[in-house]
């Protein structure tokens, strides 16, 4: 009689009733309940008949069952594998949700702080624009823009109260938080072990990253980070990509700090020790592509159109990434996730490189910005509020662009035909670093286009007070800032000082000379009776002359603006010291010669007393709504 095939073991077909009892294929009570869901025993009897067949499946035992055995445990261990897919997933799924706001704020961490981040923005008074976008920015001439209030996203970034339940890790800025229950790890990992030892690793990590991966997707939302291509960040105006640079800065660091560390540590959690680099495996499988869609917002900024406004929150970004490479070298610290660091760094780089380059595109600018018609009344050039308004906000970033700034301008044979090249003046300004001679020769080509400028007046006179007028503005902004006048230096600060009074006394000449020149004795006497011989004719001609051109100087450069209340103080004063005096002096001498004569008011029309009236009608920039007052009898 032929022996029958040696049966089962006891504790096998025990196993195999359970697995066969949670098949879902098969089962309704399988189909309507989850095995996690139920009793602690459940799960203990579940994964114990899984062990079981996982056991009898060894090489040892496989080679003494029947062909029938074999694909009894063939089809019980695919049975088991399919039910704790579910099951992982299900756990994932009841305990995956986006993480609160409060735990993105906890105490002792603020994603949201930034190095310094000021809107650049310039004052145009009523000036005419410079054809340098200008019109851009907001007026704001010493106070920088106001920052917009925080949208609804921004508002998860802000500093909170919450509990402080993380860990340390590399850096102190890392803060990971526990995003699933302990007892539900627990399960996960059980789970994870049967699933990898059966050769389910590739489902396994599918099954973890899709559920996973859509909870970042939601803290994403959350944060305000939009799934934008480069195209579509480099398409946006850039008032609206300003806003979202603010925006992503903030985001920026949440997500590196708390959401891709929290990962990590949930991976690690689950699959760390089951087999080689799962865990990582896991852990990139969830992030790589929200990574990417992080970054190459960032790279689209460091790749887009150059432009002077750009600069600053280039530099916002700049120095935002760098803060946070160390996090990132911390996060994605394994060979797999090298792509990331790698994109990182390189989106560092070409940000420092903008940032050179807007630079020294904005020094061409200056020097090349080719407007021609003179502004109104002699006063600051647009230009020119643009230019210092820049400059200022450039010192408030000396600390990032000392180290990103290290040649010195380029200031060679490309102005060299120019008999007025504006040849930098840098033998006087040895030990100053590279930043700070990039922008005195900032200031250095400002002058020189402004002069240019100047001489698209037709007189001489406002000329020179356009001139004044704008060196000193410059030097007022320099002394108004104390990072600028540090970087600057005294000493050329002083030159530029001379540089406007020198202008303001080339004013003096152009105007006054040719008043003063009617106040003087040649010409008014007859040859030989010196004591007595004095041509009244010469004498009513000559205060004829001088009421003509002072009424007219008068009338002009009423109309005529020294914005600056002092610098116009002292000029008027200035101008009384020299032409008061003098006309005093003359009325003294020769006003008997008139008064004996006919119609003496036809030629004595003002006294002392209305010059001295007139002169503060000087540089108001308006017109004077009557003539000079009449010198009362």
């Amino acid at each position: 009689m032929e022996a029958s095939p040696p049966s089962s073991p006891p504790e096998l077909d025990a196993a195999e009733r359970i697995i066969l009892r949670w098949d879902s294929t098969a089962s309704e009570e399988a189909r309507e309940r989850m095995i996690f869901e139920g009793h602690r025993d459940e799960v203990d009897h579940y994964l114990q008949a899984v062990d079981e067949i996982q056991r009898s499946m060894s090489a040892a035992s496989l080679a003494a069952a029947s062909e029938d055995e074999q694909a009894k445990l063939n089809s019980a261990i695919q049975i088991a594998m399919a039910r704790l897919e579910d099951e992982f997933r299900n756990i994932l799924l009841n305990h995956t949700s986006p993480i609160e706001p409060d735990s993105l704020t906890s105490s002792g961490f603020d994603p949201g702080s930034s190095s310094s981040s000021r809107r650049f923005s310039t004052d145009h008074g009523n000036d005419h624009s410079a054809e340098f976008e200008v019109d851009d920015f907001p007026a704001d001439d010493d106070g920088g823009g106001s920052t917009p209030k925080s949208s609804s996203a921004d508002e998860l970034l802000r500093r909170g109260d919450s509990s402080n339940t993380s860990s340390y890790r590399s850096t102190s800025s890392i803060r990971e938080l526990d995003l699933i229950p302990s007892d539900a790890v627990i399960d996960l990992r059980n789970i994870a072990e049967r699933m990898i030892a059966a050769g389910y690793l590739r489902e396994c990590i599918q099954v973890y990253g899709s559920v996973r991966k859509s909870a970042v997707d939601s803290s994403f939302r959350r944060l305000g980070i939009e799934k934008l291509s480069i195209g579509d960040v480099q398409r946006l105006q850039w008032e609206e990509l300003e806003a979202k640079i603010r925006r992503w800065i903030r985001a920026a660091k949440a997500c590196i700090r708390i959401v891709f560390a929290s990962e990590k540590k949930l991976c690690e959690q689950i699959f760390q020790g089951i087999g080689t680099a799962i865990d990582d495996a896991c852990f990139m499988e969830t992030v790589k592509g929200p990574a990417i869609q992080l970054f190459n917002f960032a790279e689209a900024i460091s790749i887009s159109r150059r432009s002077p406004e750009k600069l600053f929150k280039i530099l916002d970004l700049h120095d935002a990434l760098l803060d946070l490479v160390p996090d990132i070298d911390a996060v994605f610290e394994s060979k797999s996730s090298e792509s990331i660091r790698i994109q990182a760094a390189e989106i560092l780089s070409r940000l420092a490189e903008a940032a050179r380059g807007i630079l020294s595109e904005f020094e061409n600018a200056v020097l090349r910005e080719p407007s021609r018609v003179p502004v109104p009344g002699g006063t600051i050039h647009p230009l020119t509020r643009y230019v210092m308004n820049y400059i200022a906000l450039i010192s408030d970033y000396k600390q990032t662009l000392n180290e990103l700034i290290v040649s010195k301008p380029s200031t060679g044979s490309r102005y060299s035909g120019d008999p007025t090249t504006p040849d930098m003046e840098f033998a006087e300004l040895e030990g100053k670093t590279p930043l700070a001679l990039h922008l005195i020769w900032i200031i250095v080509i400002l002058q020189f286009n402004l002069d240019g400028k100047s001489k698209h007046y037709k007189d001489a006179s406002i000329a020179h007070l356009f001139m004044m007028n704008n060196v000193h503005y410059i030097v007022q902004k320099i002394k108004g800032s104390p990072e600028l006048r540090e970087m600057i230096g005294d000493d050329y600060l002083r030159k530029m000082t001379g540089k406007f009074r020198q202008a303001a006394t080339s004013y003096q000449r152009a105007t006054w000379v040719k008043v003063l020149y009617c106040l003087r004795d040649e010409g008014l006497h007859v040859s030989g009776s010196f004591s007595s011989g004095v041509s009244k004719s010469a004498l009513r001609e000559r205060f004829k002359s001088f009421n003509a051109i002072f009424e007219e100087v008068h009338r002009t450069q009423a109309t005529w603006l020294v914005p600056d209340s002092q610098l116009r103080e002292e000029l008027r004063i200035s101008i009384s010291e020299k032409l008061i005096p003098a006309y005093r002096s003359f009325l003294g001498r020769f006003r008997s010669h008139i008064e004996s004569g006919k119609h003496p008011e036809n030629y004595i029309k003002y006294s002392v007393e209305d010059l001295e009236t007139a002169v503060l009608d000087f540089f108001e920039g308006y017109s004077v709504s009557q003539h000079l007052r009449r010198r009362s009898n």
